[in-house]
């Protein structure tokens, strides 16, 4: 049977929840699907151009919440694409390794295009639009790597730390509520502030009036 794409892409998902990014290679890879090493740069030249196909299909499988739903406010919109994002990560392990380098599809720019529209009429310039954007999205990249990087739960360096904190009483309330919440609470708190900050400076520039021209009158002669 002929080797797909898909078919690669698919195990090379399934390995990567079993060992990790570190520990997945073309070699394990070609031995998990009984093939040669080289069958498999028939599809991919090197690692990399693996990772960048198998980033796709998990966002495929599980960024749902791409575009504007009817009706919705750029605020939920912004929420909703971000949880959506994140979700899509966590779902695999070391997801946002996998993720991290990658570049939008060229297939993906008439939907950005169409985002930069919608978040215009909320009062956001294009590069004002595309700043929130990527910033948002590299916000929820980071913090999904530091889920994904964090210790197990239990005694561990985190208890150290909280003991050592107990001396500072501000610190200590606030690291407890930070560790109630745990990581998904933080990431909901972290995307507030970033779209709060996009409202007050959206805000911002509408109340600056635009500058009347000063027109000189010369004396009749």
């Amino acid at each position: 049977m002929k080797l797909s794409r898909a078919q690669i892409v698919d195990v090379a998902l399934d390995l990567l929840n079993e060992v990790g990014i570190d520990a997945l290679s073309t070699r394990l890879l070609a031995q998990r699907l009984t093939v040669q090493q080289p069958a498999l740069y028939w599809h991919f030249k090197n690692k990399r151009a693996l990772l960048d196909a198998m980033n796709e299909e998990m966002l495929r499988r599980g960024h749902r919440h791409r575009m504007p739903m009817p009706g919705e406010s750029w605020q939920d919109f912004v929420r909703n694409n971000a949880r959506s994002f994140r979700g899509a990560l966590v779902a695999f392990r070391d997801g946002a390794r996998v993720h991290a380098g990658t570049e939008a599809e060229p297939g993906e720019l008439e939907r950005f295009e169409q985002l930069l529209h919608f978040l215009g009429d909320a009062g956001l310039t294009p590069v004002m639009a595309l700043e929130l954007m990527m910033s948002i999205g590299r916000y929820t990249v980071g913090c999904v790597l530091e889920e994904q990087a964090a210790y197990p739960d239990g005694p561990g360096r985190g208890a150290a730390l909280d003991a050592a904190a107990s001396g500072f009483p501000l610190l200590s309330a606030a690291l407890a509520h930070h560790r109630a919440g745990g990581h998904e609470a933080l990431f909901e708190s972290g995307l507030a502030l970033m779209i709060a900050g996009t409202q007050a400076r959206i805000a911002g520039g509408r109340r600056v009036a635009p500058r009347r021209s000063r027109v000189i009158r010369r004396p009749v002669p």
